[in-house]
């Protein structure tokens, strides 16, 4: 008995204290994802800030057209805001997807895929000014409406991608070869609340030239404010085109959700918790998934966070499971020889 009291451990110190503080290190992504999902509303409005700059633009009734505007923003906001600080991605490809003459489409494309790659729907989650105000009007005090059983409507927004703004304007061109832009003539309610409505509060000139159009898209922007206070985010979820698009890259961004299995109790409280009608526990990355880690702060065990990098998707790329499964794999070895010894010593 006294060989078994006195043997040496297989494992130094050294090797479990490396265990250890893998788990430290996965308890410490575990916060940083939970501050992020706290102060989310806050780069909501830093990222509207940012991408609205130029605010004296609303006063004076112009369109600042400096060289930020060669640039793309990540989220929905449109080129015609007094405001607006770059061009609305949607936009600026239907003006140029039509011809091949414009080197400017393939600058967008690409724009939109490696966004797409490195964040996905965390965009429409984190940094869109029209999701934020979707938001904002749903937390006027009213009865509110679920959405899951009008999932099917959520294919419509991916029609809008495909034929309002990559088909037609692709086949009905002018005469320089520019495609009209289907979706935001249209459809798009951002552009009468960013752009028409602000410029012709303070131009006359403007205001004289409003016409049925401009009714149309107005009855557009009410219906949506409308629903936005009884429904979570309906234009996200149904609508938009540049959702539709960074949803078709969600499951392959570099910006994830992971769930921890071994840490999951299946209390359901993640998937009540998801406005967006997501299960984060059987798909973390589901296309409606738009990041906003509702999830996170549900979760009464911290199973569910943030991730980012390849194969982020896959389980076993877990730090904490690997931890704990190496240190369940010491601790059950040393038990095992222990009482492979104490047998020993009895014979």
């Amino acid at each position: 008995m006294a060989r078994c009291v006195g043997r040496q451990p297989r494992y130094s110190p050294k090797q479990l204290n490396y265990v250890w503080s893998v788990l430290a290190l996965d308890k410490k992504k575990h916060k940083a994802s939970h501050i992020l999902a706290h102060v989310r509303g806050w780069i909501q409005a830093v990222a509207t800030i940012l991408t609205n700059i130029h605010l004296p633009n609303f006063f004076k009734g112009g369109i600042y057209q400096g060289k930020g505007k060669a640039v793309c923003v990540p989220g929905l906001n449109c080129y015609s805001c007094p405001a607006a600080s770059g061009a609305c991605p949607i936009g600026s490809f239907q003006a140029v997807v039509g011809s091949s003459k414009f080197s400017f489409s393939y600058y967008i494309t690409g724009f939109l895929i490696l966004i797409g790659v490195l964040l996905g729907r965390f965009i429409c989650g984190f940094l869109c000014p029209f999701g934020w105000l979707q938001e904002l009007l749903h937390k006027v005090p009213t009865k509110k409406l679920p959405t899951k059983k009008l999932k099917p409507l959520t294919y419509i927004k991916y029609a809008v991608l495909l034929f309002a703004v990559c088909l037609l304007p692709m086949l009905i061109t002018n005469d320089a070869d520019m495609g009209d832009p289907f979706f935001c003539k249209y459809l798009c309610p951002q552009g009468v609340l960013e752009g028409a409505i602000p410029l012709s509060a303070v131009d006359s000139g403007i205001r004289a030239a409003l016409g049925t159009l401009f009714s149309w898209k107005l009855g557009i922007l009410i219906a949506v404010i409308v629903l936005s206070v009884l429904f979570y985010r309906p234009f996200c979820k149904w609508l938009c085109p540049l959702g539709a698009f960074y949803a078709l890259l969600n499951k392959v961004s570099l910006f994830g959700m992971k769930v921890d299995k071994h840490k999951c109790i299946s209390c359901g409280k993640c998937a009540k918790a998801c406005k967006m009608d997501v299960d984060v526990t059987k798909t973390p990355n589901h296309t409606e998934c738009i990041r906003c880690g509702k999830c996170i702060r549900a979760c009464p065990v911290e199973a569910v966070s943030f991730c980012y990098g390849f194969g982020k998707g896959k389980e076993n790329d877990c730090p904490a499971k690997k931890a704990e499964t190496a240190k369940q794999k010491i601790e059950t070895e040393i038990k095992t020889e222990i009482k492979t010894e104490i047998e020993t010593e009895k014979e």
